[in-house]
């Protein structure tokens, strides 16, 4: 909204001093990460004591794990905090027209919906089942049909690439124009609507959904939705189903959502630059810069979350926070077409999930075969299975933040690697 006013300011003709800083994605970014850190810490505190008073308490199942009876009581759905540090901040600072950021905004609210919901169920109507598993996916799916079929159908997704190439592949042109190289020549530069997306490790790293439909011939551009649709919505819904369960103990999924919320404020910025993408050679994306804001308010809420929720916690997110979190890096990622780069980015989080999956297939597999189900780890998640080998909450969190930064900073490399 601040954005917005000093806009029309400026086009009213009204000058004030410092305006001009505002037309820069950097410093509004920085203007984000503090007021978000502001938000979260400010209000962080006081929320506590609202759910305390209101009694909202963590039922702890007993799992045999040590210190873990101290935390019953401890106040939850403190996802709230995370939501108002990034929702508010971006209200503020982002160009609220822009799609990039209504689509986050969106994807923040919905699963924040769907998280709260569930909290809710368990806390106030003492339901520990919360709410049901098939309603939790179903909003999942939601959110992934939304941002596939935005991607597909609006004229403000789109990628820019050299005109005579986008009518070589048939690609639809919302726009085009001409512009000068170092050379003085013209060349002809067009917007066009695609499912192309970056894929890392190959020279030529640009590849299209399409190509997965290679069999249809001259029909895979008009049923390229039959692919990409589903791929997004199983993406989306993994990574929130990852992040939900990576959040098992304290500061662990604040702590690695905010190293990848870092991450994609990167890839955001050289994906929205023209001269970064182009000398990267990755797709430029017209106007998902402004993903930079949203990707700052988002490290902000986490830092700021993590002062309330690093070990002894004093709050925990719940499903309130921990599927908003997967939701917001699922979207964002897909959005700056980066998703191929999420089983390393999200590496924290792949670990996590396929140790349930694995934990839980060997055991039936087991059971099956032999008569008695034995186990690949002591305890699912894989930070349950760290515990029970008697480490330490704060140094199995440590380790893998240690692990998540390692990984942050090798999904950048790979701009470089081909």
């Amino acid at each position: 909204m601040l954005y917005s006013l000093i806009q029309w300011l400026k086009k009213a003709g009204y000058e004030i001093p410092g305006m001009g800083l505002w037309n820069y994605i950097t410093f509004r970014a920085g203007v984000a990460i503090i007021i978000s850190l502001i938000i979260s810490m400010l209000f962080g505190g006081k929320i506590i004591k609202f759910l305390q008073r209101l009694q909202v308490g963590e039922t702890i199942r007993d799992l045999g794990l040590e210190g873990q009876k101290e935390k019953e009581g401890t106040p939850t759905m403190g996802g709230v905090i995370i939501i108002m540090a990034i929702v508010i901040p971006c209200l503020l600072v982002a160009d609220l027209e822009n799609i990039y950021i209504l689509l986050m905004l969106l994807a923040t609210t919905w699963m924040g919906i769907i998280g709260f919901t569930d909290d809710y169920i368990k806390v106030f109507r003492k339901n520990k089942e919360g709410l049901s598993g098939k309603f939790k996916i179903l909003g999942q799916v939601v959110l992934g049909l939304i941002v596939a079929l935005t991607m597909l159908a609006s004229d403000d997704v789109v990628v820019r690439m050299d005109k005579e190439a986008a009518d070589e592949m048939g690609y639809e042109i919302v726009d085009f124009f001409e512009v000068q190289d170092a050379k003085g020549d013209l060349n002809e530069i067009a917007y066009v609507k695609s499912t192309l997306t970056n894929v890392p490790f190959f020279k030529e790293n640009n590849f299209d959904y399409q190509q997965l439909l290679w069999f249809l011939g001259d029909n895979s551009k008009s049923l390229v939705w039959v692919i990409f649709v589903p791929i997004i919505i199983f993406i989306v819904t993994a990574v929130s189903n990852a992040a939900n369960l990576t959040d098992g103990i304290d500061g662990l999924a604040t702590g690695v959502s905010a190293i990848i919320g870092g991450t994609l404020m990167v890839l955001a910025y050289v994906s929205g630059n023209v001269i970064a993408a182009d000398y990267l050679n990755i797709l430029h994306l017209p106007g998902s810069g402004e993903l930079v804001i949203f990707s700052a308010c988002f490290l902000g809420a986490c830092i700021g979350f993590l002062w309330y929720n690093a070990y002894p916690a004093q709050i925990f997110m719940g499903d309130t926070g921990s599927l908003t979190l997967g939701g917001i890096i699922a979207a964002m990622a897909i959005l700056i077409r980066k998703e191929w780069l999420i089983p390393i980015l999200c590496g924290i989080f792949l670990a996590e999930n396929l140790s349930v999956v694995l934990q839980v297939s060997y055991f039936k597999y087991t059971r099956k075969k032999y008569g008695e189900g034995r186990r690949i780890f002591k305890m699912s998640p894989l930070h349950h299975h760290y515990q029970k080998l008697g480490m330490p909450e704060p140094k199995i969190v440590t380790r893998f933040w240690i692990v998540g930064i390692l990984l942050a900073v090798f999904t950048i490399l790979t701009l470089k690697i081909r």
